[in-house]
């Protein structure tokens, strides 16, 4: 199982954000894509389960081509390649636990009672329980993305897409949610492709790295070679050092 990007290329008018962008994601990695803000991280991982199109090249998951399919096409890749987006999106008027019964109900068919069962077994498993029949706006941003993540999970998808999933939380709810998604991938087998500028999280928890500058893979490799290596840009990155010859 393995998810390939093969030169994809990618504008909006006269703006060109993707061009040429080929990588390797294998099974139960945890691959983080890295960049400054504008670079294209999100918009690459949209083109997956086929939230934008690419304009050329080709997306392969598990060996098909996804980045043909029609709209009806993508509900099965949908299914085994869900996303945690940025913000948590879940309906301030459901309970934690109602919020991921709702998947469950709408595409595993389940009854009210048994939605319910599983969705507690799912908060078990971010270490959400307790806060089942809380509502979202009780709780801080790092509950509520565990419980995004706990809804993700609910269709046992191979694949999770976490798009800036540290992201304005507190530096202590942001390693519990870095702590999730290495659990996810050794404990689970799930891939993760994580979207982040979060040095703490890339260095972290990281399998391998891939960063994008001016619409291109600059680097591709281990947390172990971005930290060593020459390359005048990708240090001046991940030191965050505002002199340098990065362009923004």
């Amino acid at each position: 199982m393995s998810i390939r990007f093969e030169n994809v290329r990618k504008a909006f008018g006269s703006k060109v954000v993707l061009e040429d962008v080929g990588f390797e994601v294998g099974s139960g990695e945890c691959f983080f894509i890295i960049g400054a803000s504008g670079v294209g991280k999100s918009v690459l991982i949209k083109h997956l389960i086929g939230l934008l199109r690419p304009d050329g090249g080709s997306i392969y998951l598990d060996g098909e081509e996804v980045s043909r399919l029609t709209e009806k096409e993508f509900f099965s890749v949908r299914k085994k390649c869900a996303m945690v987006f940025q913000n948590s999106t879940l309906f301030d008027s459901m309970t934690c636990a109602e919020n991921v019964a709702l998947p469950l109900r709408k595409h595993k068919r389940l009854g009210a009672k048994a939605a319910l069962k599983e969705a507690l077994e799912r908060l078990d498993t971010v270490h959400m329980r307790e806060f089942a029949n809380a509502y979202p706006p009780e709780l801080g941003d790092g509950m509520q993305k565990r419980v995004a993540i706990a809804r993700a999970l609910t269709l046992d998808p191979r694949y999770v897409l976490f798009d800036e999933p540290t992201t304005s939380l507190d530096p202590v709810s942001a390693r519990r949610v870095d702590q999730m998604i290495r659990e996810l991938c050794d404990e689970v087998g799930v891939t993760s492709i994580v979207v982040s500028h979060d040095l703490r999280s890339i260095f972290g928890i990281a399998d391998r790295i891939c960063m994008l500058y001016k619409g291109h893979v600059r680097m591709l490799g281990t947390p172990e070679d971005f930290q060593t290596t020459d390359d005048p840009v990708v240090q001046q990155f991940i030191n965050g050092r505002a002199e340098g010859p990065m362009e923004v």
